[in-house]
């Protein structure tokens, strides 16, 4: 099957009148070798059916074609979801069968046709890179195994441990429903056009929640709180949530976890521990 490399890439983006917007995150893959090592990457199961974010012109959807895979592929831009199709149905006519379009913001979808994707493989656009993952992650259970190529900046949050300075928010949302670990980076000159920033893969795979009796809404609630300033103490931080700074106390004594701690210090655990203390209503 012959990939997309860089000529074809602009080819494909001037029959439709592409001109690569920030505001869409619209960097496409030109390079090959890259399409096929991420593939490799994701360490797929013959049988899974892949869900892609962001097909764009697709490099990506032939790989995963390529491999023998099944692809729903989510696109914002109307264009480019209307042509990937005919781009399959040109260069791998005997895959088409086993690719589905789905023209729509993946930030909103809350459905998507069977067979239902048991894995993602994505180049997400870095400016709702996050909010996607974590969105997709809630709504599909079915997602079991997951790599995306993101800022760099941005895996290492998602990949960071307790204690460390990119610990944040992102990296214990993530690991609410994941293990999460860096894979690959990538070269910035491997897009068209080329990203001001260096990109990475990051993988995630699939557990249990860590508890199921706490709403997950509860515990991202005390997450976002904990993180709102990071140099307070979690007593402060976490004062507006329990009702006060005493109630807050109170809550985290019973969690088991030091008032004086900051967010930054807590693992995704410590975090449910404490949402159980919150009803919610503002008060412990």
């Amino acid at each position: 099957m012959a990939l997309l490399g860089p000529a074809r890439i602009r080819e494909l983006a001037d029959e439709v009148g592409l001109r690569p917007t920030k505001t869409l995150g619209q960097n496409f893959v030109h390079d090959a070798n890259t399409v096929r090592r991420i593939i490799a990457a994701a360490q797929l199961e013959p049988d899974d059916v892949v869900l892609e974010v962001g097909p764009g012109l697709g490099s990506l959807t032939l790989g995963l074609l390529e491999a023998g895979h099944r692809v729903t592929a989510v696109e914002i831009d109307p264009a480019l979801a209307a042509r990937l199709p005919q781009t399959v149905a040109e260069l791998a006519p005997h895959a088409a069968d086993r690719l589905q379009v789905v023209s729509g913001d993946a930030m909103r979808i809350s459905e998507l046709p069977d067979p239902q994707p048991t894995a993602m493989v994505a180049n997400l656009p870095y400016n709702v890179s996050v909010p996607v993952l974590l969105h997709l992650l809630a709504t599909f259970p079915s997602l079991h195994r997951i790599l995306v190529m993101v800022q760099a900046e941005v895996a290492h949050r998602l990949a960071a441990a307790p204690g460390s300075k990119l610990y944040g928010v992102p990296s214990v949302k993530a690991a609410w429903y994941a293990d999460v670990r860096l894979s690959l980076t990538v070269s910035r000159q491997i897009f068209w056009p080329v990203p001001n920033v260096d990109s990475a893969l990051v993988s995630l795979t699939r557990r249990p929640a860590p508890r199921s009796d706490v709403p997950v809404q509860s515990v991202f609630a005390v997450v976002d709180a904990a993180f709102a300033q990071r140099r307070k103490m979690l007593r402060a931080a976490l004062g507006p949530l329990f009702g006060s700074s005493q109630a807050a106390t109170t809550a985290l004594e019973a969690a088991g976890v030091d008032p004086t701690a900051r967010g930054e210090t807590l693992d995704v655990e410590d975090f449910v521990s404490i949402a159980q203390q919150w009803d919610g209503s503002g008060t412990a």
